[in-house]
């Protein structure tokens, strides 16, 4: 008797190999030909964990937006700013393409990304705001508790977190303490637990609105409630085709995308998180129209 076959390592090895290599010529060609490309006419900036992949998969299906070239998060605002925005514009559509695209659908198409720590990394809005004078950018915020705590097991399942839930919220203010002054102060640094570990500090959502508002104003800034995106698409869809100027060419397929299966979090420790974020929940009315739908 013969054990299991590996035959097929070595096959998907090369075929990793093969997508790098794809991926490198693909960054290098944008490079050299990016004075022809577009630029974001919008972006999706956030927040982490509120349904930011099934929006934008949404918006791709509509004929005047073009998504970027090679995957829908480039990260340039936030951990890539030294590439240059050269290297930046390389990630995105021919201005050839989008000038067959105007041709067809009839009106002027936009390119975006989305990139979920843009609208937490301290130095992400200003750049944007400085690189890009009259980008648009989409928000989505969500239940804070449930974003915290399906933050917790996506950081767990990519290995970026090995404390259960309840010790991580523990460790958060010395995870975090001086991170953020650190990378206003060294622009090149990278934390690993600003990106990775601010469960509660990223469900602030009220305090990184009015950073993006003194710098974007609120004609520029759409926050989406992703409870109602969720549960009622077609109003919410609707809202954001008009904050972004296009037409209605019909409703896409709406999907969510990314849930992690994960065990209840406990009552008591829901009701003290729903306490310790009620303050800046109060605050999102002002963005929202509304109260948020998980109040």
């Amino acid at each position: 008797m013969t054990g299991p076959s590996t035959a097929p390592l070595p096959r998907l090895r090369t075929e990793t190999q093969s997508v790098r290599a794809a991926h490198s010529i693909s960054v290098r060609t944008g490079r050299l030909t990016h004075r022809v490309r577009m630029l974001p006419g919008f972006l999706i900036v956030g927040a982490q964990r509120c349904g930011t992949t099934s929006m934008y998969r949404t918006l791709s299906q509509h004929p005047a937006i073009l998504k970027p070239v090679l995957h829908k998060g480039i990260h340039y605002f936030d951990t890539g700013y030294d590439h240059g925005l050269g290297w930046y514009q390389g990630h995105f559509p021919l201005r050839a393409h989008a000038a067959l695209v105007r041709r067809t659908s009839g009106e002027v198409p936009l390119t975006y990304e989305s990139s979920p720590y843009y609208m937490f990394h301290p130095l992400a809005a200003q750049r944007i705001s400085r690189d890009l004078p009259e980008v648009k950018l989409l928000v989505l915020v969500r239940d804070p508790v449930e974003r915290a705590y399906s933050a917790h097991a996506h950081e767990l399942g990519r290995g970026f977190e090995t404390e259960p839930f309840e010790r991580a919220l523990e460790l958060e203010d010395q995870r975090l303490a001086g991170e953020a002054e650190r990378i206003v102060s060294q622009p090149g640094y990278l934390s690993h637990s600003h990106q990775h570990h601010a469960y509660l500090t990223r469900g602030i959502y009220a305090d990184q609105l009015e950073r993006l508002d003194k710098l974007f104003g609120q004609d520029r800034v759409h926050v989406v409630d992703s409870g109602r995106f969720f549960t009622d698409p077609e109003p919410v869809y609707d809202g954001v085709l008009e904050f972004l100027g296009l037409r209605h060419h019909g409703y896409p397929v709406f999907e969510q995308h990314n849930a992690r299966p994960r065990s209840p979090m406990p009552e008591t420790l829901r009701t003290t998180l729903g306490e310790h974020f009620l303050p800046s929940d109060e605050r999102l009315t002002r963005w929202l129209g509304q109260p948020p739908s998980w109040r």
